[in-house]
């Protein structure tokens, strides 16, 4: 198969509509072909006329290990070109950044989830591009978590550089296909254009990342697919007090702190919601972080393993899996400081909670929170939403 980068460096007729033309890449490391060149690499390689670079969160080059470090704009070494940070002093294009180019191709491996913010980027750079009469190409890439969806909408009013619009937590697109729904959404008049893919089969081997191809991380904290399957759930365990993995090996695949009893944990999840656990395994760990939260400490967790024998695509549900697992620790420990507070501003945010920002809305926390609701009450709430977009974006899928 081929991946949007693949076709246009190898299809003459494609490239030679860049001819004239001044290119920019909004890319990151997973930036790369099928021969693991770095697209950048590619395509002057391939006299595409490049005339700048622009980064997502946590960089062009992936360097900045933490959760919300700002990227500074410098100039690529190599090709003495300019590469301008759109999670530093700006989330979205200035207008100076705008005039280096006439066509944008956009080149980033996302993880279909809309708390992912290369979503986000994406209609920022929409939206810059319809302002200044710019061309937007989306050289399109798999989503690894497959076609299922899964979440509440984001609600009206809640939107922040983690929830674009009123999609679904786990949204099935591709990169090009969110493009389309952001332009029809947002009645965006913008020249768009996506290189599709070649032969990407999203329930064919590996459900939506192609066996043949590579894992690279997107950014530094998405190390395999196994994440990526779980990331739409593990998300959401940045706005609890609980460790998501961060300064370990396995980030954004578990949760634990120092003071719970992992075993009990899952025990409780299972006689919560046996029927929510399908599809994947379920492990008590113990790990020591390096960096952020608990740092430095022993804590007992849970991994999440949506592989080997047990993972099944269409049974797996990341966001009722950790929403469970919210669940059970407010079940066992009553007064859990489980949340963190106000005080934590999630991607500068004020005067809301982070889980709330993540979740877009309180809709999550409070069934977590309320002792006597029950799972078959999550359900009647996500339900509507899932099938509702599943609906809203039958149209727009390219495969």
């Amino acid at each position: 198969m081929k991946f949007g980068i693949d076709r246009l460096l190898a299809d003459p007729d494609l490239r030679k509509q860049l001819e004239g033309r001044r290119v920019a890449l909004l890319g990151h490391p997973a930036s790369i072909t099928a021969n693991l060149a770095h697209s950048l690499d590619a395509l002057v390689g391939a006299g595409v006329k490049v005339t700048a670079v622009f980064g997502p969160q946590h960089g062009v080059r992936g360097d900045l290990q933490d959760n919300m470090m700002e990227s500074p704009d410098f100039t690529d070494p190599v090709h003495r070109v300019p590469c301008f940070s759109l999670y530093g002093d700006v989330r979205r294009p200035t207008g100076q950044s705008m005039h280096t180019f006439d066509v944008m191709l956009v080149d980033l491996q996302d993880l279909g989830c809309r708390i992912y913010t290369y979503v986000t980027t994406l209609l920022y750079v929409l939206e810059a591009a319809a302002q200044h009469g710019k061309s937007v190409w989306v050289l399109d890439r798999p989503n690894p978590a497959g076609r299922p969806v899964e979440g509440t909408r984001l609600l009206n009013g809640w939107e922040s550089f983690v929830g674009a619009g009123p999609m679904v937590m786990r949204h099935g697109l591709t990169m090009g296909e969110m493009g389309h729904w952001f332009i029809r959404h947002f009645n965006l008049d913008v020249d768009y254009r996506v290189i599709a893919m070649e032969g990407w089969q999203p329930d064919g081997p590996g459900f939506g990342w192609p066996t043949e191809r590579v894992w690279v991380n997107p950014s530094p904290n998405a190390p395999n697919v196994n994440m990526a399957r779980a990331y739409a759930g593990t998300v959401m365990v940045e706005g609890a007090s609980l460790s998501e993995g961060r300064g370990t090996t396995r980030p954004l695949e578990l949760f634990g702190a120092p003071d719970i009893d992992a075993r009990a944990v899952v025990a409780e999840m299972y006689r919560l919601a046996p029927q929510w656990l399908q599809g994947c395994k379920l492990r008590d760990i113990w790990f020591e972080p390096t960096f952020h939260k608990h740092a430095g400490t022993l804590n007992n967790g849970v991994h999440i393993h949506a592989e080997g024998p047990w993972y099944d695509h269409r049974a797996f549900r990341p966001w009722r899996v950790q929403a469970l697992g919210f669940k059970a620790i407010r079940t066992l420990y009553p007064d859990y400081p489980l949340w963190r507070g106000l005080d934590f501003k999630y991607e500068y945010t004020d005067e809301v909670l982070a889980i709330d920002v993540i979740n877009g809305g309180p809709g999550l926390r409070e069934w977590v929170d309320d002792a006597g609701a029950g799972a078959a009450d999550l359900d009647a709430s996500a339900r509507p939403d899932e099938h509702a977009w599943q609906d809203e974006i039958a149209d727009l899928l390219l495969y």
